[in-house]
């Protein structure tokens, strides 16, 4: 399997699950565009497709790479976006001034805590927000999700934590900072035209993408006005 290959089916859909859900042809992932009509199984004994663990070490290389970004934006699933793609979403998603003064208190501060030092391992992160614990689990991966689907995060390989190594999280603005920057410069129109393409290939992901914009009480349309955050503005408290 190859990296390269593999970047190339990121970028020419602009976004793709890892693995399929349950088999079904949509969302689109890497599997299905490696490994066209070819049914996924996930046991992983001897009897088990090899090309399931192979794809999932190439995740991780691919997380490194920084010709795509890893992220766990659709429901929680692995994700590969094409820069373009993800420099829209910062647009349309992480620069909007709800979507940071609406995060959850622990979830700021797990954002905090990355923009301080990134990537960091589950524990790492756990332990340094206070969130170490069975009893603490349940918070601690909803502040994830806020912070996965408004883009201020995303994957960076993976870090020994123990009996498996863990995925290392980082904050967008330090793992991709030209990135970031870039991506304030992108017009309301231009990132519209960006997230049009990429819907029309991926259109669940538009259903995941509105209901992220409503639940950040943003209208559907990306002409809404954007506030750009930067730096410590990240964490300025409503007035």
């Amino acid at each position: 399997m190859n990296i390269k290959r593999a970047i190339e089916k990121i970028n020419e859909t602009g976004g793709l699950l890892v693995f399929p859900i349950d088999n079904r042809a949509e969302p689109i992932s890497l599997w299905s565009r490696l490994y066209p009509k070819s049914e996924m199984r996930w046991e992983w004994d001897d009897s088990g497709d090899n090309r399931v663990v192979h794809l999932w070490h190439l995740r991780t290389e691919l997380s490194l790479c920084k010709e795509v970004v890893y992220s766990k934006w659709y429901k929680g699933r692995a994700t590969f976006f094409s820069k373009d793609v993800f420099k829209a979403l910062l647009s349309e998603l992480a620069f909007q001034r709800t979507s940071v003064l609406s995060l959850s208190e622990q979830a700021r501060q797990i954002l905090t805590i990355l923009e301080r030092d990134s990537p960091l391992s589950t524990k790492a992160l756990k332990k340094e927000s206070g969130l170490k614990g069975r009893d603490n689990e349940s918070t601690y991966q909803k502040a994830l999700k806020n912070l996965w689907e408004r883009t201020l995060i995303v994957g960076f390989g993976e870090i020994d934590d123990g009996a498996f190594p863990s995925l290392a999280i980082g904050a967008s603005q330090l793992i991709f900072d030209e990135l970031w920057e870039d991506a304030k410069k992108i017009t309301p129109n231009k990132s519209q035209k960006i997230l049009d393409v990429f819907f029309q290939k991926q259109p669940l992901f538009r259903r995941e993408f509105e209901r992220i914009r409503k639940n950040l009480g943003l209208g559907s349309a990306s002409k809404a006005t954007k506030g750009i955050l930067r730096g410590s503005d990240l964490f300025l408290t409503p007035k």
